[in-house]
């Protein structure tokens, strides 16, 4: 079989659905032969009811368990693709913002999902591993995506524990069937996929690459894909204090909802009277150094800032003694200038960057402040965090301060204009003589005359009384829209040719009224004089033709080509903004050698491609190639429409562009995202996802 890719792909799934109805009879018969077994052998009476409980049950409900895991993973594999937006729970998927919201039997089912998918990676990792690079393959991809292998084990186990908890069942029992079974449901998903891997090799699918990046300091590169970086499926085991770590997922979500019990002064203070118990003041603790270790080993701030940050742990670990929930409150004023150091430490990639130094100072002195002992830790905070803000608000000159103002002010009026042109072009295209002219007077109306349109109408609108002063005939908006008549008879050769002292006439006041236009917008004079050549080599030909001549249609000028997809700037909009064309986009040269990512790169384009949201939030940190070096910048302003973005470097310079600028940008290499979102939420998310390996740990 020589299938093509798509082909091979929606084959392969047929397949996995014919073999997982043969082996999910076989696993539950392993199953209940493993429940026997252990229920033969157990020494202790309550664990020999427990498993005869587990096992006498699975028989009741052993053709239901089938049919409902075998109609669960049929559609888990149709709500894994890419395309389908959903979302299978994976490691990398966990949050800390979402496990604070999580009800305690998601947690409970979170856990068994992590400790049942940790025993199938002992056993079918390798074989996975060869089908995901197939089926990445299959589905036309060049480098490996593990999301484009809706088998994967991930896929399987949320398929059953679905399919489980719809029956009416002890919750104990359906934990004691996935403890009891993962061994045996790794074995059969090894066994799946070495068979689907035989089979894709056999209809000529080679595996698709792993991508391997570049990593500073003589690190050894590793393969790239969306289990690398800050999401990784695994984090070292010296990210935890050791294999007694008291930190599980259960514990941090109790600790975040507030449920502790407590030695203080009410049920759920959380130590806030200072007399809490011991769990509550030490699991806030672990969480206080698992988030600094997170945050100080984290290569997109410079070391001097990182070891600063590392000064912050006995104030911190102070503070977490009364507030154990402090850094879950983005209020806080301790999570809020946590959050204040590290965003604006990811402004600087070098010591010599201008600003650096005086930043560098104010972080040191905040953490000389919060370092003297006394009773008021708590209290310094606010103040601390004010004199940080104010301090980098007075960093950025009055000057800058106002130049960014009127770029954003600039680029909201550049996308009213254009979205406006966007509505006038469809009001030229709508007309019955528009199709009949000439390809460069068409191209001309719906590009510049209709951001020249558009223009007049913004001004009238906001010049009212001006516009009253005039007839309605004379205002630019009506007079610029008058002429279309005159302009698309006069283009063609066959109606004009007809009419000679009617070309005669309007030809000068058309010229004239197309000038003033383009003049009020600043119109380029070498496209202008462009189009005017064209147009008059159109009025010449029609001119010159004979009433009777056969006419011959002039073939499409190539003097004028206005791109109908760029956004229109005019030159001091594009100065005020800082604006960079996109045109000159294709010429910047690519990034060839860049510090560590957080996340995959290749995978974060793709993942951005996929989802289809704004391209690059409000608060995102980039480095962009611009005049021959990678300039550190922050997305400050998107406009509403999310066609333009401002960008600001440290030094307070502005840059902007359009989104498809940011697009391309993004496609060549030659914009990368450094942080998409706040350094702290990252380093708890870290935490969140420690946790739930700790609890996957736990028998």
């Amino acid at each position: 079989m020589d299938a093509s890719p798509n082909e091979s792909f929606d084959a392969c799934l047929k397949e996995a659905l014919v073999q997982t109805r043969e082996w999910i009879p076989r696993w539950l018969a392993k199953l209940h032969e493993t429940l026997q077994q252990r229920e033969s052998v157990a020494s202790h009476l309550h664990e020999k009811q427990a498993l005869g409980q587990a096992r006498t049950t699975l028989e009741s409900h052993r053709e239901v368990i089938a049919a409902r895991f075998l109609e669960a993973f049929a559609e888990s594999v149709e709500g894994a693709l890419p395309s389908s937006g959903s979302k299978v729970r994976s490691l990398k998927s966990l949050s800390f913002d979402e496990l604070e919201l999580m009800g305690d039997e998601q947690v409970q089912e979170t856990v068994e999902l992590a400790r049942v998918q940790q025993v199938i990676k002992m056993s079918a990792d390798e074989e996975l591993v060869g089908l995901n690079a197939r089926m990445s393959r299959a589905r036309g991809l060049q480098r490996v995506r593990i999301e484009a292998n809706p088998l994967r084990s991930e896929v399987v186990v949320t398929a059953l524990i679905r399919a489980l908890s719809g029956l009416h069942v002890d919750p104990a029992v359906r934990s004691r069937w996935l403890q009891t079974g993962a061994v045996a449901l790794g074995e059969e998903l090894q066994g799946m996929y070495a068979r689907l891997s035989a089979l894709l090799d056999s209809w000529g699918v080679v595996p698709a690459g792993y991508t391997v990046i570049q990593t500073p300091q003589g690190r050894t590169p590793t393969p790239a894909g969306p289990e690398s970086g800050s999401r990784s499926e695994s984090v070292s085991t010296e990210a935890v204090r050791g294999p007694d770590a008291l930190l599980t997922l259960d514990h941090l979500h109790q600790l975040l909802v507030g449920n502790l019990d407590q030695a203080g002064s009410g049920p759920s203070d959380q130590g806030a009277s200072g007399s809490g118990n011991a769990m509550v003041r030490t699991l806030a603790a672990e969480v206080v150094t698992l988030m600094l270790r997170r945050l100080t080993t984290d290569e997109r701030l410079l070391a001097p800032l990182r070891e600063m940050l590392q000064g912050l742990k006995p104030a911190l670990l102070q503070l977490a003694r009364s507030d154990p929930r402090f850094f879950a409150d983005r209020h806080n004023p301790a999570r809020r200038l946590l959050d204040a150091i590290a965003e604006r430490g990811l402004a600087f990639t070098s010591e010599q960057d201008s600003g650096y130094t005086a930043f560098a100072t104010q972080v040191h002195d905040v953490v000389r402040a919060l370092q003297a002992p006394g009773a008021d830790l708590p209290d310094r905070f606010p103040g601390l965090l004010e004199q940080l803000t104010r301090s980098q608000a007075e960093a950025l000159a009055p000057r800058q301060a106002q130049a960014r103002g009127l770029a954003v002010q600039t680029l909201m009026r550049v996308e009213q204009r254009n979205l406006l042109a966007e509505r006038v072009a469809a009001e030229f295209r709508a007309r019955n003589d528009f199709e009949r002219a000439p390809g460069v007077v068409r191209r001309f109306l719906t590009g510049p005359w209709s951001q020249v349109v558009a223009q007049a109408r913004m001004d009238a609108a906001e010049k009212p009384a001006t516009s009253a002063s005039l007839a309605p005939a004379q205002t630019p908006a009506v007079r610029y829209t008058e002429i279309l008549p005159d302009l698309l008879w006069s283009s063609q050769l066959a109606q004009a040719s007809r009419n000679r002292p009617r070309l005669i006439k309007v030809i000068p006041g058309l010229l004239r009224t197309l000038r003033e236009g383009l003049d009020a917008i600043d119109y380029p004079r070498a496209q202008t004089e462009a189009f005017f050549a064209a147009l008059m080599g159109l009025h010449e030909a029609a001119y010159k033709t004979q009433r009777n001549e056969p006419v011959e249609e002039a073939p499409p000028s190539a003097q004028f080509e206005p791109d109908g997809d760029e956004l229109w700037m005019q030159p001091a909009e594009a100065r005020d903004t800082g604006f960079m064309e996109d045109a000159l986009i294709d010429t910047q040269p690519a990034f060839v050698d860049t510090e560590i990512l957080p996340r995959d790169w290749a995978d974060l384009k793709e993942e951005m491609a996929d989802e289809q949201v704004q391209v690059l939030p409000v608060g995102a940190w980039v480095d962009v190639w611009h005049e021959g070096r990678a300039l550190r910048c922050q997305v400050t302003w998107a406009s509403p429409h999310g066609t333009m973005f401002l960008f600001t470097g440290a030094d307070g310079r502005s840059l902007s562009m359009t989104k498809r600028g940011v697009e391309r940008l993004l496609a060549q290499d030659r914009l990368r995202v450094v942080a998409d979102h706040g350094m702290v939420d990252d380093a708890l998310d870290d935490v969140t996802r420690q946790a739930w390996i700790n609890s996957a740990r736990q028998p």
